[in-house]
């Protein structure tokens, strides 16, 4: 059997497209990156471990971030990134964890250099009933000013992964949950076949968003970071 071809995903500092592992590879030569940090370094910012985060979804990893976080700034700071990026549908309870989902649990308000190091794996869950799982993997870090005022950076994020309908072979836009959970079909429908589905017990099929977390327990985005 084949292995399966890897998701990539964009820097978000000079659009260069790489893999989940690729990437981290990449931030080291990426030149609009190393003059940000240049000029960081120049700024009235206080000096801090910089921690980089390599995070993906537990079990699939087609959904994966690459990110900075400052080392004064908490996990409950990147638990609120993670819900608005990924996770957040109805106020679900979340948690930290470390290594697997249920290690030992970290409290919210842990700065973040008191709890990575290099090669450390946190286990996030959010929702303890229609969970997602999430692995928080340093792979990194750097002594410095932070890149913006924000306790997290964005550096890249893995590209929506193409799906085809279920009724052709066109790229799905779409998902219908009723067909996922009342008739074991994948749901995945393409602007054409969207038109007049016939199913709405579930309410009407949701637009296919960049998360892991797209249709479980009602889900639907917006995917979007929250700066």
């Amino acid at each position: 059997m084949g292995r399966k071809e890897q998701i990539k995903g964009k820097c978000l500092f000079c659009g260069h497209e790489a893999t989940r592992a690729g990437m981290g590879k990449h931030f080291s030569k990426c030149s609009p990156l190393q003059e940000k940090i240049n000029n960081s370094a120049k700024g009235k910012g206080k000096q801090q471990i910089l921690f980089h985060l390599l995070v993906q979804d537990a079990w699939g990893g087609d959904f994966w971030l690459h990110m900075e976080m400052n080392g004064s700034a908490k996990l409950e700071e990147l638990d609120s990134y993670l819900r608005y990026i990924w996770l957040e549908c109805c106020g679900h309870m979340s948690n930290f964890t470390i290594g697997k989902q249920w290690g030992d649990e970290i409290p919210m308000r842990t700065k973040a250099e008191r709890i990575f190091k290099r090669d450390i794996t946190l286990f996030h869950t959010y929702d303890f009933g229609t969970s997602s799982e999430t692995l928080v993997k340093v792979i990194g870090e750097r002594e410095g000013s932070p890149l913006t005022k924000h306790p997290i950076v964005l550096m890249a994020r893995n590209n929506l992964p193409e799906v085809s309908c279920m009724k052709c072979s066109k790229v799905a836009k779409w998902m219908c949950q009723e067909c996922q959970i009342e008739h074991d079909e994948s749901g995945l429908l393409c602007d054409e076949h969207v038109k007049n589905h016939p199913h709405d017990d579930y309410g009407e099929p949701i637009k296919i968003v960049n998360s892991p977390r797209l249709g479980m327990c009602g889900y639907d985005g917006p995917a979007d970071p929250p700066y």
